[in-house]
């Protein structure tokens, strides 16, 4: 079955439900507690401040 759809419009996500997404994600894979995750993300502390993204 086919369905017809409007042209895909982009979406902004705030960074609170992104920073959830990602502690939750590493939370199943990693066993630790979601909270925890989100907390050291919300903090921005870096272990590796000089490593440039690609």
């Amino acid at each position: 079955m086919t369905t017809s759809r409007s042209p895909k419009q982009r979406r902004t996500v705030s960074r609170d439900a992104l920073l959830k997404s990602v502690a939750t994600s590493t939370a199943v894979e990693t066993g630790e507690a979601s909270r925890g995750i989100e907390a050291r993300l919300r903090a921005g502390k870096s272990r590796f401040k000089s490593l440039p993204l690609a």
